[in-house]
């Protein structure tokens, strides 16, 4: 594992102890508990040969989840491909600050990529109903193994954007694609490339998909009654776009409108109602 590090750390991987500790338990079964207790055993020579052939993926900037090919998300674990974007604990901000809003409630997550948020909220929010929405077939698929191992009941829909969606919500919620042109050439290798393209590009400006969430998903949420707000639209945002996705927001007639930061105090949800 030593040597493991000291490799990845030439290869500028970040946080590249815990890469290879996580490297090495998944070659060998092992568990941190294990590790404590076993940390002087030898591991056989076919386990060294995965671990080096799995140490030199992540050295050329393979991501971590996608090698391993499960990413823990909200305590849950998810699979991961090539076909969708490893889930972030940044993201967690968003699942946390949508729970008590979806209790009892019609629930949708736009731009659903593994099914992460649409899980979660399923799991551990008390919804009526959650239904996860993206373009890609592929996407889709890993989504739906991934609502079937963590038992939980989601309906998918293939569709771009809102083009195939039916129905009224109390709520939305979405983690769309918000890099901007001038940031992806800057992206670190993993995420660059080998995470889709589509999932990660918002347009020049990246507000491309959140201009379309904010115009359409008006349609789609209940509206206010008797005195009672309407649906919420909650988004994760990039550090940068405090300011003008909030905007986008109140422009298109969304009350009460908040930023919400993550635990590294950046921009990173924007939440409100109609």
């Amino acid at each position: 594992m030593k040597q493991a590090t000291n490799q990845l750390k030439n290869a500028r991987v970040p946080d590249a102890e815990y890469d290879a500790k996580q490297l090495l338990f998944h070659v060998t079964g092992m568990t941190v508990g294990d590790w404590l207790m076993r940390g002087n055993e030898r591991i056989t020579e076919r386990e060294a040969e995965a671990y080096a052939e799995l140490v030199g993926r992540r050295a050329g900037r393979e991501p971590l989840q996608q090698i391993i090919g499960t990413q823990i998300f909200m305590g849950l674990p998810f699979h991961v491909t090539t076909d969708t974007l490893c889930p972030r604990s940044d993201t967690e901000v968003l699942v946390e600050k949508a729970i008590p809003l979806c209790k009892g409630a019609d629930v949708l997550d736009m731009c659903t990529g593994t099914g992460c948020i649409a899980i979660s909220l399923s799991k551990l929010s008390a919804p009526k109903s959650v239904t996860g929405v993206d373009i890609s077939k592929e996407a889709l698929t890993v989504a739906k193994d991934n609502a079937t191992s963590n038992d939980a009941t989601v309906d998918f829909i293939l569709s771009n954007m809102f083009q195939a969606v039916t129905g009224t919500y109390d709520v939305i919620v979405s983690n769309p694609p918000y890099i901007p042109t001038e940031q992806m050439e800057g992206l670190m290798p993993e995420v660059k490339d080998y995470e889709p393209r589509i999932a990660l590009f918002g347009g020049e400006d990246g507000l491309d998909f959140y201009r379309i969430l904010t115009a359409e998903s008006r349609r789609f949420l209940r509206a206010p009654a008797s005195g009672k707000e309407g649906g919420y639209l909650i988004v994760e945002i990039g550090f940068d776009q405090g300011i003008t996705v909030p905007d986008l927001f109140r422009a298109a007639g969304f009350a009460d409108v908040c930023v919400i930061k993550d635990y590294a105090g950046n921009d990173r949800v924007v939440l409100g109602h109609l």
